[in-house]
């Protein structure tokens, strides 16, 4: 197999390389029905926006694995989400639906990574819980190569899309991942109006108006049988 260029990473074939793998990870390896790519990276990289920037690769040839609990009844129930980092998976709408939750919400952090075994900012669709549902977005499993969590944050794998679509949990989902809105609070502010020196109400030559102009021309004006203030 021809290792893929990726960004800046050298990436190597995980079979050959299980320590750089979590051990969940390493330990379903053999049953991915497909190639899979590891690559060694700085643990304080892992959190998709510095990895992005630091190893030049595209945010949209890059997929987060996000755990979702759901709530119906009084019981939970627990999910993975994998969307595009261009995208937010949309865990109480379709995410909600698809599982027949009343509420649906991220799991917390401890949550996620007590119950999957992985580091967090490394947790994949590969090696979690056999009973979760992985719903992978459709964009994700149209990818011909997107870059996932490994387990750890040491590591990043390359898998295809159709890769993860095929594995034995996968659900395709159109419509999983949904557009980041804009924050707008970070758009700048209008700019203010600023008025020409030369755009007054004085029209070309013209001597500045005296505001009391009014009163005076009312006072030499008036009839005399008006009589004086």
């Amino acid at each position: 197999m021809t290792a893929p260029r990726l960004g800046t990473l050298t990436w190597l074939p995980a079979a050959e390389h299980p320590e750089l793998l979590g051990d969940a990870v390493a330990a379903v390896l053999p049953a991915v029905p497909g190639p899979v790519w590891v690559a060694r990276i700085d643990d304080d990289l892992a959190d998709t926006a510095a990895f992005t920037d630091a190893y030049a690769v595209p945010p949209e040839a890059s997929a987060n694995c996000v755990v979702v609990a759901a709530r119906r009844a009084g019981q939970t129930t627990l999910a993975a989400c994998v969307v595009l980092a261009t995208t937010r998976a949309d865990v109480n709408g379709l995410v909600r639906r698809h599982l027949g939750a009343r509420k649906a919400s991220f799991a917390p952090q401890d949550v996620a990574v007590a119950e999957t075994g992985m580091a967090y900012g490394g947790i994949t669709p590969l090696g979690l819980p056999a009973a979760w549902p992985v719903l992978v977005d459709a964009a994700v499993a149209a990818a011909e190569l997107v870059v996932i969590g490994s387990g750890t944050r040491g590591s990043k794998l390359a898998v295809s899309g159709a890769t993860l679509a095929a594995l034995s949990a996968a659900e395709v989902l159109d419509g999983l991942g949904q557009p980041v809105p804009a924050d707008p609070q970070a758009a700048p502010p209008p700019p203010v109006p600023v008025r020409a020196p030369d755009d007054t109400d004085v029209g070309w030559g013209e001597p500045p108006r005296d505001t009391d102009e009014d009163d005076r021309r009312y006072l030499e004006d008036r009839p005399p049988h008006w009589g004086s203030d």
